[in-house]
């Protein structure tokens, strides 16, 4: 599977949530200031070109829709991060992420309880 761009994964992330969308109502989710509708469409080509993007013809139009799952990118990306910022350590990001955002002691419990709850499936 291969990363994608930051444009990219904004569109993708429309096509996710919409599900099945034409490239006008993808333009339309876009934030400000908005791309082209011609840089949107070639965005989707590329997408298509990686895999991750199918279409449905309706006359001169196509319909996209996703054929990578979000899940499934979510936990390729997560790795990617993983291996390419910290060394491949689970604990390290962790760690950063307890540090860096000073999460407060819901969250910190929350996390905890997480930990909890992965080690008795582990037993």
């Amino acid at each position: 599977m291969k990363e994608l761009t930051k444009a990219e994964e904004q569109v993708m992330q429309v096509i996710w949530e919409k599900e099945k969308v034409f490239v006008k109502e993808i333009l339309e989710e876009m934030p400000l200031p908005k791309p082209a509708y011609n840089t949107v469409s070639t965005i989707v080509r590329i997408l298509e070109t990686k895999g991750f993007v199918g279409h449905e013809v309706f006359g001169k139009s196509h319909r996209y829709y996703a054929l990578v799952e979000k899940d499934v990118y979510r936990k390729f990306s997560a790795n990617q991060m993983i291996q390419g910022y910290f060394s491949g350590s689970a604990s390290k990001l962790v760690s950063f992420f307890i540090k860096e955002k000073n999460l407060d002691t819901r969250d910190l419990d929350e996390i905890l309880n997480l930990i909890e709850s992965q080690k008795v499936k582990k037993k």
